[in-house]
C-alpha cells in the first residue's frame, strides 16, 4: 500500500519516503489509488515511521505537500487556454441581466417623469426608448440613461471579443455554431474539457437544465435544445425537423469540441461534412 510519506510492503512492514515537499508531491501524483484495498493512515502507523516528531509535525508536513498541490492546480485552472473566454462570456451574461434589470427601472422611472408614455411604448425595445429618456427633463433620469447607454455599447463591444477569442480558443465549434454561441455552450459546460468529454445529447440540452429536471421528475415533455436554439440553424428550421437538426448540430458540435481540446486547430475537412449533413436536413424539409 502507498502512503503520500510511506510504503507497506506485503510483509506489512512499514518503509519511510524521505523528502522535500516537491519530491512528496511527485510522489502523490504517481500513486495509483484502489479504493476498494485502500486503508488509510492510523497514528500507530505514523508513530512507528520514524519521520515526525510527533501529530503536530506530522500535520505541519501534510499541509505543506496539499498547498503545493491546490496551488498548482489553481495554476492549471487559471492558465488553460479556455480561462479568458469562460471569464468574458460569464461578465457577458451577467452584464446582460444587469441591463435588463435596471433598463425595466429606467422605464418605468421615464413612466412616472412623463405620464402620457404609454404602457405599448413600456413594452418596447430600451434601444429604441432609450433616445426619448435622454431628452426627460428629469437631469438624474437622463444622467442614469446616459450611463445605461455606455453600458450597452461596453456589452456591444465585449460580445464582438467573445466572438473573436471564441474562433481562436474553439475553432471548430465556432465555425459550426459561431463564436458567441459556441462560447456560450463551453462556458456553460464548464470549459472545454469538460464540453469535449459530454456526449451529443448531452450538448444539445445545454441550458435547458430546468426543463430536463422538469422531465424527470413530473414526466412533462422532454427538451429538444437548450443554448444550441439561439443558433439560426436550429430555431429558423421548420418545426417538424427541428429537434432533428439539434440533434445533428449536437453531436457534431461534441466532435468539434474534442477536436479543439485534444488539436486545438480547424479540420476542413469535418467542418465540411458536417455542415453538408445539416445543410441537406434543413434543405430537404423546405
Amino acid at each position: 500500500m502507498e502512503y503520500w510519506c510511506l510504503s507497506v510492503d506485503d510483509r506489512g512492514d512499514l518503509l519511510p519516503v524521505e523528502g522535500a515537499p516537491l519530491d512528496l508531491l511527485a510522489r502523490v501524483r504517481s500513486i495509483a489509488t484502489d479504493m476498494r484495498t485502500f486503508r488509510p493512515l492510523t497514528a500507530d502507523m505514523i508513530q512507528k515511521s520514524g519521520l515526525f516528531s510527533d501529530r503536530s509535525e506530522y500535520i505541519r508536513r501534510l499541509r505543506e505537500v496539499t498547498t503545493l498541490q491546490a496551488r498548482e492546480e489553481i495554476r492549471d485552472a487559471v492558465s488553460g487556454k479556455d480561462a479568458e473566454l469562460l471569464q468574458m462570456v460569464r461578465m457577458l451574461d451577467q452584464m446582460d441581466e444587469v441591463i435588463n434589470l435596471l433598463s425595466e427601472r429606467l422605464v418605468e422611472w421615464y413612466q412616472v417623469t412623463n405620464p402620457a408614455f404609454s404602457q405599448k411604448g413600456k413594452q418596447g425595445s430600451v434601444k429604441r426608448i432609450l433616445p426619448k429618456i435622454l431628452r426627460s427633463r428629469s437631469p438624474p433620469l437622463r444622467g442614469m440613461a446616459k450611463e445605461m447607454e455606455g453600458l450597452m455599447e461596453a456589452r456591444t463591444a465585449l460580445a464582438a471579443e467573445v466572438s473573436r477569442l471564441a474562433g481562436r480558443v474553439i475553432p471548430n465549434t465556432s465555425e459550426l455554431v459561431g463564436g458567441l454561441v459556441a462560447a456560450r455552450i463551453m462556458a456553460r459546460a464548464g470549459g472545454l474539457e469538460k464540453l469535449a468529454r459530454m456526449p451529443g445529447s448531452s450538448v444539445q440540452v445545454i441550458g435547458a437544465e430546468a426543463a430536463l429536471f422538469s422531465h424527470i421528475r413530473q414526466g412533462s415533455p422532454s427538451p429538444k435544445h437548450g443554448i444550441i436554439f439561439q443558433h439560426r440553424r436550429v430555431h429558423n428550421a421548420p418545426r417538424e425537423v427541428r429537434g432533428r437538426v439539434a440533434r445533428v448540430l449536437a453531436a457534431k458540435l461534441a466532435i468539434g469540441a474534442r477536436i479543439d481540446f485534444f488539436r486545438g486547430e480547424p479540420d476542413p475537412e469535418f467542418l465540411a461534412s458536417a455542415q453538408a449533413m445539416i445543410d441537406s436536413m434543413v434543405g430537404g424539409s423546405l
